[in-house]
């Protein structure tokens, strides 16, 4: 190779800059060179080629030209190795050069050494390749940095495991103090998440192609959770309105690959109210909406109270909450472990009485959340009822019609004597279904008279059983007749109000017959227990 160099061939590096080279020097390395300038016919004249694609830009085809002016010699190191690697590729500098290796198999041995790189060094590379992205970069080489780091956050974890991972909601330590040391746990955790800070310069692709990573090494799901959730916040400060749609698009994508037990449930509300506020896309509200939904018995109610979209004049957002209810019962509430049911049903009875004062919420909306609770999941409806009586008392013009299908929602046969006794005297509900209310409380009271005379029959005298039993009973047509009387009166609502007093007045007396009778009862099962081994016979005095 000549000691002076001809500078006889014009390279234009994606319209940023044209450099003057030699262009033997340059063909005897590069094929790509070489067959531009055997396709030539003018080979007296200074050359022009143009690249518009060239990998890395005009700084990076100035090392390719260095490798070849330095004789095919270079040091490679974690810095460059990513932009030698795909320049040489991009010029095809794979041809055979006496007494030197090319620059592709140059790239490729460093590769091999790289198990032996620091963690910096990896993280130098990765954001060498990041620069590079998309499409310049060959995916091999990323992969093997990749895998690379994630070799050494698997290591660490696996000897420094954070007791904190298994619990999605927080950074709290569960084990005993007498075990370990809150001293040790932190810096255990600590050990565990020590890397997150150092990746947060990443971009959210890279990212991506990291959990991939980290998912097929098995590493734990609420560490990763916890990273993708930290990466969010930490990325959220500096970036522009469409990077931040991106970033949260790509974490709920990633969080939907994880296992859901292992992610918080408090920072899946915090992704959501993110998601609303920067208007993400229908498919990535979806999922996030589907993952909540899946996890509805560990929320809270203020989980819940999310506010109403803009230009909408309620104050919560209960289509919201409707479709998480419709994810969480997914097939039907058999396929519904009970227990995690039951905690969904509270949950729901408590969303009901918050809801329920909003002056602007629509019957229909306070109805289908009543109703998308199935009623066999319940076994009270006292709060249910609560939060009517809310919703009547705070809509107070609304039309019969409308009152009807409020109450429509209650199930009077799950109502406590507490809340029928106060629907009685509620002037919010409709006056049919203050009866309806007292005929089901008198039918059970009958009920549980009559339980209670087959249980005592045998140990009362047989003239005052047949008293207390034709009194009870002669109450009890009163009352029926007071209750078809009261029920042709629709008209006449002050006087239909005086009898439903009066009937709940009577029901109230029979009530306490009946707690006489379970009195005298248990003090005459006490007395046989107790004269038993002495053979005594003796007839409890029942009336006082």
């Amino acid at each position: 190779m000549d000691a002076c160099f001809q500078f006889d061939l014009q390279v234009d590096v994606n319209g940023e800059e044209v450099f003057v080279v030699d262009k033997r020097i340059i063909s005897l390395y590069s094929g790509k060179i070489n067959k531009l300038l055997s396709k030539s016919k003018d080979v007296g004249c200074c050359l022009k080629v143009i690249f518009h694609d060239f990998p890395g830009g005009a700084a990076n085809f100035e090392l390719v030209t260095r490798f070849c002016y330095n004789r095919g010699r270079v040091n490679i190191n974690p810095c460059n190795i990513s932009n030698l690697t795909v320049a040489a590729d991009f010029m095809e500098m794979n041809k055979f050069v006496a007494g030197t290796e090319n620059l592709c198999e140059q790239t490729e041995k460093s590769l091999e050494e790289i198990k032996y790189w620091t963690w910096s060094d990896l993280l130098v590379a990765l954001k060498q390749c990041e620069n590079l992205l998309p499409g310049a970069i060959s995916l091999t080489i990323l992969d093997k940095f990749l895998d690379s780091l994630v070799g050494k956050v698997v290591s660490s974890c696996e000897t420094s495991p954070c007791p904190s991972t298994s619990s999605p909601e927080s950074y709290g330590f569960r084990l005993s103090c007498e075990t370990r040391s809150s001293e040790s746990l932190k810096n255990s955790c600590f050990r565990a998440t020590w890397w997150f800070e150092d990746l947060i310069p990443l971009n959210i692709q890279v990212i991506k192609m990291l959990i991939r990573s980290m998912l097929s090494r098995n590493l734990d799901n609420g560490i990763i959770s916890k990273f993708l959730l930290y990466y969010q916040k930490s990325r959220f400060g500096s970036a522009l309105t469409g990077e931040k749609v991106e970033i949260i698009e790509a974490i709920v994508e990633m969080l939907c690959s994880l296992d859901m037990t292992c992610v918080s449930y408090k920072s899946l509300f915090e992704v959501l109210r993110f998601g609303l506020n920067l208007n993400v896309s229908q498919c990535c509200r979806d999922k996030l909406e589907g993952m909540i939904g899946l996890l509805l018995d560990r929320a809270t109610l203020d989980n819940l109270l999310v506010p109403s979209p803009a230009r909408r004049c309620y104050l919560y957002d209960v289509d919201l909450v409707l479709r998480f209810l419709k994810s969480f019962l997914g097939e039907g509430v058999g396929c519904v472990p009970l227990s995690r049911l039951k905690k969904v049903v509270r949950l729901m009875d408590l969303y009901l009485v918050e809801i329920a004062p909003d002056p602007h919420l629509k019957p229909s909306k306070f109805l289908a959340v009543i109703r998308t609770i199935p009623d066999s999941a319940r076994d009270s409806s006292d709060e249910v009822y609560h939060a009517a009586n809310l919703y009547l008392e705070v809509h107070s013009g609304l039309c019969e019609e409308q009152k009807m299908k409020i109450c429509s929602g209650l199930n009077y046969e799950k109502l406590s004597s507490e809340a029928i006794n106060h629907l009685a005297r509620n002037a919010n509900f409709p006056s049919q279904f203050a009866a309806q209310a007292l005929i089901l409380q008198q039918q059970r009271l009958e009920s549980l008279l009559q339980h209670t005379d087959e249980a005592v029959s045998t140990d009362l005298p047989s003239t005052l059983s047949e008293t207390a039993h034709k009194g009870r009973k002669g109450e009890s047509s009163q009352q029926i007749v007071l209750y078809a009387k009261k029920l042709s009166l629709s008209d006449e609502s002050k006087k239909l109000r005086a009898h439903l007093q009066n009937m709940q007045w009577r029901a109230s007396e029979l009530e306490k017959f009946c707690r006489r009778m379970q009195i005298q009862m248990t003090k005459m099962m006490r007395s046989r227990l107790s004269s038993h081994g002495r053979n005594a016979k003796s007839v409890p005095k029942i009336c006082s």
